[in-house]
């Protein structure tokens, strides 16, 4: 095994930063996970002793300011993300933030100007610019595989929706989940988005629209360099974790299908069929998870740019305000109208 090069700490020890700290401990040499914070203290405990951590801590400003610590991986709720890069990176550390940065823009803005300032690494959470799959579609396009690309197209259903309690505090559909989307479309085309339309309504679940939200949608993108895009979303598909892409060009098309968990087909009389796709993100996704980080620490152990810095974080929240005003206003809405 390789030497470890970084001495990592982790706020939040919730779901995805039980998860981060696993592939810390298990699969990833170039670092070592050091400390683990989070606001309830049997969290941060439990999680500290079962993965043998030399320190936990119920206070973000300890982990940050801790001399051993280089590098912060923020895994908490979105409304602490800014506050924790500002402090991160007064403290000279490299960080690396789930995403969305925060739903407000001006927040964003003077976290990053922070980043900038002390001249530290950042890099914004989206695991799927890591999957295999999707890195394979991106080939195909700037590689001209397909052509000159003209659609891109972008199917991401959950199986179920979560509780009520998180799509209230989620920000809504486009901030929680197409905010994925936004970004995936960006990185298979390779270039900005000028205008978004968003419609849809409540198809699931009448709570989510009494919570004022709504759980099924459709997003009309157009580029800059020409191209459509559609991004179909809903909170539930009742075979599974839908998550397709397809980018069709003057030369071809590329498509990435779903992941199952075994490639056996059943053929019968009557039916032919396989297993479902595999049930959720942490599934899904779970080599994605691995290498986002290992493109983080690479960056920093190599001094190379981030593989998706703050900016690039930045503009699927831009893009997930226009959706809602779209929605809202029904009515196509350019970015430049966001900021």
């Amino acid at each position: 095994m390789a030497e470890r090069g970084l001495n990592v700490g982790i706020v939040g020890a919730g779901r995805i930063g039980r998860l981060h700290a696993e592939n810390l401990c298990r699969r990833l040499p170039q670092a070592r996970l050091r400390m683990i914070g989070d606001l309830v203290e049997s969290a941060a405990r439990d999680c500290a002793r079962r993965l043998e951590l030399p320190d936990w801590t119920t206070d973000y400003r300890q982990l940050v300011e801790h001399p051993d610590v280089q590098a912060v991986l923020i895994c908490s709720s979105t409304d602490t993300h800014t506050e924790i890069i500002e402090a991160a990176a007064a403290a000279g550390k490299h960080i690396f933030c789930e995403k969305p940065i925060d739903a407000d823009l001006g927040r964003i803005d003077r976290a990053l100007a922070a980043v900038d300032r002390a001249g530290v690494l950042m890099q914004v959470g989206f695991n799927r610019r890591f999957d295999a799959n999707f890195q394979r579609v991106r080939q195909a396009v700037t590689s001209g595989e397909i052509g000159t690309p003209h659609q891109v197209r972008i199917a991401s259903r959950d199986p179920g929706p979560p509780p009520l309690d998180y799509i209230r505090k989620s920000g809504g559909l486009f901030l929680d989940m197409t905010i994925h989307d936004f970004d995936m479309a960006r990185f298979l085309v390779g270039a900005e988005v000028e205008e978004v339309y968003a419609t849809g309504g409540v198809r699931v679940d009448p709570a989510i629209g009494e919570a004022g939200d709504l759980d099924t949608a459709l997003v009309v993108l157009k580029f800059a360099n020409g191209v459509t895009g559609t991004i179909e979303n809903c909170r539930q598909a009742v075979y599974g974790y839908d998550q397709r892409v397809e980018v069709f060009g003057s030369g071809g098309s590329i498509l990435a299908d779903n992941c199952y968990p075994n490639n056996a087909l059943i053929q019968g009389q009557a039916t032919i069929y396989r297993d479902r796709p595999l049930h959720f993100f942490l599934e899904r996704y779970a080599e994605s998870f691995v290498a986002e980080l290992q493109a983080f620490f690479e960056a920093i152990l190599e001094e190379r740019p981030s593989p998706l810095s703050g900016a690039e974080g930045r503009l699927p929240v831009v893009m997930a305000h226009a959706a809602r005003r779209s929605w809202a206003e029904n009515r196509p809405v350019r970015l430049a109208e966001i900021g």
